[in-house]
């Protein structure tokens, strides 16, 4: 299959530079602390935080002089066209384990010593990048519950089909057998908080790669930054009114 056409366009019309269309919202779960949905594409994604809260584990008490963070992902049955998915698998073990060691350094732990904070991921609708997807999620619902954070930690994916470098991978483009890089960053920080890679590439190429998805990154911390300022507007408008 021809994944870039001669005239440089994608399957869903895209160049290879350009994201799926980003849709995000705050305080979409009244009895969390914070919360959020976010769309990348056809990819949806609901975050909800509690906490920092006592920690439940009392043998964990005194031990942690920093908060504990805890992750949860799913899938909802119906995110995908395979209904013998189930709650707890593997891959969600895996990803549950990737989201909390990115979101930990992000999170200033070390001001809410002996207090644990619980991130719940599911994804409403899978098309590709569901990782990305959640740990973006994630950020935003832990900013509208107030965590205290070093920097915005955000994450996307870019991939190597048809020669061709891409960003923002969709699933078909990601179920192609082409090396798919996942990249987390601290966009302020310049620091790289998350990398995955499911297939070896040469260094050359892999580094054009590695760019390409770090720039997606950056657009993701400004548009996350949008959503943020324009929660806080309308929250000031409440107030005023």
């Amino acid at each position: 299959m021809e994944y870039v056409n001669p005239e440089g366009l994608r399957l869903d019309g895209r160049r290879f530079n350009e994201m799926r269309q980003i849709v995000a919202e705050v305080g979409v779960v009244s009895k969390a602390d914070g919360s959020a949905v976010f769309e990348m594409g056809n990819t949806k994604v609901i975050a909800a935080v509690y906490g920092p809260r006592e920690i439940q584990n009392k043998s964990q008490q005194k031990k942690n002089d920093h908060a504990v963070v805890l992750c949860e992902y799913s899938m909802a049955q119906f995110s995908t066209g395979d209904r013998r998915r189930q709650k707890f698998d593997r891959r969600s073990t895996e990803l549950s384990l990737v989201i909390r060691q990115t979101m930990e350094a992000c999170i200033l732990t070390e001001l809410m010593p002996h207090s644990q904070i619980d991130i719940f991921l599911q994804v409403l609708q899978a098309d590709g990048g569901t990782r990305s997807a959640c740990i973006n999620a994630a950020t935003l619902a832990l900013a509208d519950a107030g965590i205290p954070m070093r920097d915005l930690a955000v994450s996307c994916s870019a991939g190597y089909l048809n020669s061709t470098p891409l960003l923002d991978l969709n699933y078909v483009e990601d179920s192609a057998g082409g090396a798919d890089v996942t990249v987390g960053i601290l966009p302020k920080l310049d620091k790289v908080t998350l990398l995955q890679m499911d297939a070896k590439l040469p260094m050359e190429t892999f580094e054009t790669v590695f760019a390409l998805a770090s720039e997606g990154c950056k657009a993701i911390a400004e548009r996350i930054r949008e959503v943020l300022q324009e929660n806080t507007k309308q929250l000031e408008y409440r107030r005023a009114a």
